[in-house]
């Protein structure tokens, strides 16, 4: 049985960015797309209230104007929708994890609305078990693609690249896995980034230590990528090793990219599970669309 995209829907701008992102992705995908509103209010079944019925009503609405849009826009996309009377985060996280991948809209740098607020927002993506994606309100189709030679936008150009922030010092199959197949279904470039820091060191040992941990990081990155530059030979794959803080130099690397692809180890902390510094900042301060993939 494919495993569908789920996108979490709440009626919001952001949201809706993300459906018709999700519709896109299903499409290059090849799998079809379940549309989630999760609320805690809503009844299970039909009220002679008012008061009660009021958000089933609201439920039903956004999902059909939803299905409405991305019916007319996707027109080869299987639809599917579905109201569920729980608390926003454990339906979405219980959605993702039957999913391909779940996509949620986010605001941009004022931080996160809809399903994305504060909390809800990063127990979302800490527990998810399969890859999510966030979505900005801004974001158009064009904006994954080149522009013109014009300088204009547009959907028929080539697509940007495709980032992803690998620390070679915990492996991860599953986010290269991810980046590379997003790469290759688009038919775009991989920039895979890198970053090692050498601690304090005399001046006289510093440039030395610099250039021999250059040296190792760069041979790191090239034995992880091996195997799957050999599984996808027509990606075009380019490589960037900076001695520089991760979360700095991924946020830099990612102002021209279409997608940034990123990971969260799978790992209980003191105080409840968390996403990391990197993935952090990521989710605050990228622009495009953000792929976090969760990992051992």
């Amino acid at each position: 049985m494919l495993r569908p995209v789920v996108v979490g829907l709440d009626g919001s701008r952001e949201s809706l960015a993300a459906a018709d992102w999700a519709a896109g992705e299903a499409l290059r995908r090849g799998l079809p797309l379940r549309l989630v509103h999760a609320w805690v209010g809503l009844s299970s079944d039909p009220s002679q209230l008012p008061e009660l019925e009021a958000p089933r009503y609201w439920a039903r609405r956004i999902l059909r104007g939803a299905m409405d849009q991305l019916s007319e826009r996707h027109p080869q996309v299987y639809l599917s929708a579905e109201q569920v009377s729980r608390p926003a985060v454990d339906a979405l996280v219980e959605a993702g994890a039957e999913a391909e991948l779940l996509v949620l809209g986010s605001r941009a740098f004022s931080g996160f609305g809809g399903y994305m607020a504060g909390s809800v927002a990063l127990a979302t993506v800490a527990r998810a078990t399969r890859p999510v994606v966030l979505v900005r309100a801004d974001r158009t189709p064009e904006d994954e693609h080149l522009p013109t030679a014009e300088g204009l936008p547009s959907e028929r150009t080539p697509y940007c690249d495709v980032v992803a922030g690998v620390d070679v010092s915990h492996p991860c199959e599953e986010l290269l896995a991810f980046a590379f197949e997003s790469a290759a279904l688009r038919n775009a470039p991989l920039r895979v980034v890198h970053a090692w820091h050498v601690a304090f060191a005399p001046p006289a040992a510093a440039a030395t230590m610099s250039a021999a941990a250059h040296q190792a990081a760069e041979r790191a990155l090239a034995d992880e990528l091996r195997p799957w530059r050999e599984k996808f030979p027509n990606v075009q794959v380019r490589t960037l090793v900076e001695n520089e803080r991760p979360a700095q130099q991924l946020l830099h690397a990612a102002q021209d990219a279409g997608l940034l692809v990123v990971g969260r180890r799978i790992r209980p902390a003191r105080f409840g599970t968390h996403t990391g510094p990197v993935t952090h900042a990521a989710m605050h301060h990228v622009h495009c669309p953000v792929a976090i993939v969760p990992h051992e």
